[in-house]
């Protein structure tokens, strides 16, 4: 492994290796963390009269690289000069360059409204309202207006529904996202404004200071100990020097000193920016989710399908009904049987999801992308600024003494040698140690300082020691600059010790950084010491986050396996994954190409990706790679990163997290934006995406079992009974039901502690014995009623025109009769589907109990005062009112043990038969396979992504939620960039061409 890179003082990690004995001493290595050498720039070669004023122009690297040129070509380029352009120079330039910023698409909120209607199970739905008003007529009969009303009326409330609460979540995250618009100062006619750097064109004059998000690239015409934080480019923890000619990313941060600079590029046409132009707008919508909604609906369909072309033969070939009464019929199946609110309520359940994840500084970007969180099995993880801090620490732990100094004596004198004010990465770690940043300047008198520059790679401070009235000096910095210093107690003993504990911090990935001490005689600052002595070796790292460990627990007991990807060293990827408690079970990128070493443990590289805890020295393309294998594998993945690095990762990830302070390119391709600091949303994001998807399974199992129960019963009453049930009741029962169902997406339900998956065999299981129970339940009212006068008999209550049994068997109260045994039951479903015990076990919300109490009181109401001659039902009498709800509740009770019978029985079978397919797949290729996860969706499936598109497109108005194409001249050109920030320590393939 080559010799790792930092930045200014921090020591060397490896001794030199002789390659033949000397006979003099000799001198001892410690390699510089420096930078090589850069390139010199050079001028345009081309002819400055022949460029014009046009992107195609100055972003064709054939043509210039504004990268690189000298500064005075970039302004003549520009055609700018260090007074700023005139207002009316920046708007020409606005129009012809675009916003500092990514594309946005505008959305019509009516066309938004309308979309709620195009999908399969709606479609069936518009095609009943079409059968009502047009088809419905002849026989001296006029158009089903009522049926029509009723449906289109349906309609319209799922979809006003559906569109209030995501244009409410749209809001919440729109909110959001407006707060993240960053601001740029700039020169405009000679006088400095604060502006939106989303107004910033080629040629502007900036300014940035410590502290500031650098608004577009530019290159530096002014820089005073300016110090850039590239960590989301590279990896690295140390900031990068910055002088006069050399260009700061967009995006990135200064960390030290001021700046002033010439745009040169700005939105698409940034480093950072160049990451949208990957974006590509097919496959923006359609998940996992949508697949699911395919699938459910397409077993919904099919059920009616198969029950309509039953009737059909029967009614009209078989009992030779007329054409609108056999019409009626079709019409109960097609409206009672379309669960039509299954869109709206998984779409309101994931747009109320994406609210309360807003409420945690969460901006979701793509609404599925919540059901999806719930089954990711696992979490690769950036480490630089998202594990960690970002922000170099001293390690107490391990500070090292060579002197009478203790380690708080070395970590204070190394303070005395910092600056205090407009302080470098080094620095601000080394006071940060003290706690009490006032203690670097406390007790002492400061006669002269010297701070770090690339010569001499050390800081030194002269001071009287007030107590004592002594001068004394201290200097810290590259070991081994600072050894070569100490003429006091160099000795070849010591310096194999510090030899030793130097190899030793790099091998822990621990930055050293050397700290030495003398006295001076007299009272003269300048003279000359005693020597000085190294008394001390402190370790720099960057700090994992307070909150990161307990995360990282946290997804573990939830049954996520976290795996750091990272392009920093692999030996500080361990100390960090150590300190973590990850573990330092991790590889170097190589092994991404040459697979495992021959008579290792792992049979393929695809063993070996899902038993590592980590990679270290990654390029965009690896961590691409790691994400689409570990799909390949069956596992749901969510990625979190920062950097432009990150993004073509983000993008493949089922779930892409860009955590706080993540660069427009990682939050383009991102699924989901934290807005602060640490992972714990990330967490909060898992349970809450746990709940959401048990809201959604308890709901898709109720439409399911509705289905069957609707269709499977009255077409059985007509083949059995000639029962012609009038389908406006039908849509009665429908109404009632999606306002009460509506509820679920406020449901209390507990998230599970392993990740979810749609087993849709389960759920067709379940909706089978629920709804076929439910079916038998309403068949036998009907039989009884018709057949017997048991009713009359026991409770004293009779039919249409006093009759003690439905003599007609379609008798207008037993119409009413039977729409409110259907009602009640049908919602009561609710309760047992939502529940895995008993379901007085697990209390309900209060807004599903309440809307289950007022839509059961409002059928009630319509059974005793109903008389509705238009649809041939007629209102029965407080005791058949009794009766029926005495029949559900009877009913009702056995739904429990059903649901445990079926646990015990089918649902076992079906889960053994699974994961003996797993064993077999484990047993045949070494990994499991235990999930389908490719994105591609068919035609069907597509159909489904208006209900989730709404956050897509308030996203792409701030430039968030898109997804990343990957070009491969495109990642070259982010590996050849991080390649030369990072040093030849990091694995790169020998023929990668560079940009």
């Amino acid at each position: 492994m080559s010799d790792p890179k930092v930045e200014k003082e921090a020591g060397s990690t490896e001794p030199a290796q002789a390659t033949a004995p000397a006979p003099e001493k000799k001198k001892r290595e410690y390699k510089d963390f420096g930078h090589d050498e850069e390139e010199k720039p050079t001028h345009a070669k081309v002819d400055m009269s022949q460029i014009q004023l046009k992107a195609e122009d100055l972003y064709d690297k054939e043509k210039v690289d504004l990268e690189t040129i000298v500064v005075e070509d970039v302004f003549k380029l520009l055609q700018c000069d260090e007074n700023g352009l005139t207002d009316e120079e920046a708007n020409r330039r606005l129009e012809l360059f675009g916003p500092n910023k990514l594309e946005s698409e505008e959305q019509n909120p009516f066309l938004q409204f309308l979309s709620f209607m195009w999908n399969p199970l709606s479609w069936v739905m518009e095609a009943a309202a079409l059968v009502a008003i047009a088809l419905s007529n002849g026989e001296h009969r006029p158009p089903d207006w009522e049926d029509f009303v009723g449906i289109v009326t349906l309609l319209i409330i799922n979809s006003a529904i559906g569109f209030y609460e995501e244009r409410n979540a749209g809001n919440a995250v729109k909110a959001l996202m407006d707060s993240l618009a960053p601001k740029a100062k700039v020169k405009r006619a000679g006088q400095w404004r604060e502006i939106e750097s989303a107004q910033l064109v080629p040629g502007d004059m900036i300014s940035f200071k410590i502290g500031d998000i650098v608004p577009a690239d530019c290159r530096l015409v002014e820089a005073v100990n300016v110090s850039i934080d590239q960590a989301a480019l590279t990896g690295e923890s140390l900031p990068q020097s910055k002088k006069v000619g050399d260009q700061c990313f967009s995006g990135s941060t200064c960390k030290q000193g001021e700046a002033e600079g010439v745009v040169i590029s700005t939105g698409p046409n940034t480093f950072f920016g160049r990451a949208a132009n990957l974006v590509g707008q097919d496959d923006d919508t359609t998940g996992h989710l949508q697949k699911i909604l395919a699938q459910i609906g397409s077993f919904c369909l099919v059920v009616i399908g198969i029950f309509v072309l039953a009737e059909i033969f029967c009614l009209y070939a078989g009992f030779r009904y007329s054409y609108r009464r056999g019409l009626d019929n079709i019409l109960v199946l097609l409206i009672g049987g379309i669960p039509i609110a299954m869109p709206t309520v998984l779409s309101v359940t994931l747009a109320v999801g994406a609210q309360q994840l807003a409420k945690y500084k969460a901006i979701v970007t793509r609404i599925t992308a919540i059901e999806e969180l719930a089954a990711v099995t696992i979490l690769c993880s950036d480490k630089t600024g998202t594990l960690t801090t970002n922000k170099l620490t001293i390690d107490r732990d391990t500070v090292r003494t060579y002197g009478p100094f203790s380690a708080e004596d070395v970590i204070l004198l190394a303070a005395y040698a910092s600056r205090t004010e407009n302080q470098d990465a080094i620095d601000q770690c080394v006071v940060g140690a003290l706690g009490d940043p006032s203690r670097a300047r406390a007790g002492i008198k400061l006669l002269d300082f010297k701070p770090f520059n690339p010569v001499d790679k050390r800081t030194e401070i002269t001071y009287r020691e007030e107590s004592t009235g002594k001068l004394k000096r201290v200097t810290k910095g590259m070991t081994g600059i600072i050894i070569d210093l100490c003429t006091r107690n160099k000795t070849d003993e010591l310096e194999n010790r510090l030899e030793a504990d130097v190899e030793e911090f790099a091998q822990r990935g621990l930055r050293a950084l050397a700290v030495a001490y003398e006295e001076l005689d007299g009272d003269d600052p300048e003279a000359e010491g005693n020597g000085f002595e190294l008394i001390g070796l402190l370790a720099i790292f960057d700090p994992p986050r307070e909150d990161t460990k307990q995360t990282i627990d946290d997804a573990l007991a939830l049954g996520v396996k976290v795996k750091m990807v990272t392009g920093d060293q692999l030996a500080i990827a361990k100390e960090t994954g150590r300190r973590l408690g990850l573990g330092d079970h991790m590889y170097p990128a190589k092994v991404l190409k040459d697979g495992p070493e021959p008579g290792s443990r792992f049979k393929n590289l695809d063993e070996m990706i899902l038993d590592a805890d980590g990679f270290a020295g990654v390029f965009p393309e690896h961590k691409y790679e790691i994400v689409k294998r570990l799909q390949a594998l069956g596992h749901l993945c969510a990625m979190t990163g920062d950097g432009a690095n990150d993004a073509p990762a983000l993008s493949r990830a089922n779930v892409g997290i860009a955590v706080e302070g993540a660069t427009d390119a990682a939050r383009s391709a991102a699924d989901i934006v934290l807005t602060e600091p640490g992972l714990s949303t990330i967490v909060h994001a898992i349970r809450g995406s746990r709940i959401i998807f048990q809201r959604m399974r308890n709901y898709a199992i109720y439409a399911c079992a509705v289905t069957i129960r609707i269709v499977v019963c009255f077409s059985i009453l007509a083949f059995a009974f000639k029962f012609d049930f009038p389908p406006f009741m039908v849509l009665i029962i429908a109404l009632l039901n999606d306002g009460t169902i509506m509820t679920l997406s406020v449901d209390r339900v507990l998230p599970s502690n392993h990740p979810d998956s749609w087993d849709l065999a389960e759920i067709f299981a379940f909706a089978i014995a629920y709804g076929l129970y439910l079916t038998l339940s309403t068949i036998a009212l009907v039989a009884i009623a018709i057949r017997t006068t048991w009713f009359y008999d026991k409770f004293g209550v009779t039919m249409h025109n006093g009759a003690h049994q439905a003599l007609d068997h379609n008798d207008p109260q037993l119409h009413m009769i039977v729409y409110l045994q259907v009602a009640i039951i049908s919602q009561a479903l609710i309760f047992v589907t939502r529940s895995h015990g008993f379901f007085f076990m697990e209390r309900p919300s209060a807004a599903l109990f309440f809307a289950f109490c007022l839509a059961q009181l409002v059928s009630s109401i319509i059974a005793a005062y109903g008389n509705w001659g238009f649809t041939n039902i007629e209102a029965v009498s407080g005791g058949w009112i009794g009766i029926v709800w005495i029949w559900d509740i009877v009913w009702f009770i056995p739904l429990d043990w059903i649901k445990f019978a079926m646990k015990a029985t089918v649902i076992k079978y079906l889960r053994a038969r699974h994961a003996a397919a797993v064993a077999a797949q484990t047993a045949s290729e070494g990994v499991p396979m235990t999930r389908t996860t490719s994105r591609a969706a068919s035609v069907h499936e597509s159909l489904y992504s208006n209900r989730v598109s709404f956050l897509r497109r308030a996203a792409r108005k701030v430039g968030f939620g898109q997804k990343i194409l990957m070009k491969p001249e495109e990642l070259q050109r982010f590996s050849s960039i991080q390649a030369a920030r990072t040093g030849s320590v990091l694995a790169r393939h020998p023929s990668r061409p560079t940009a």
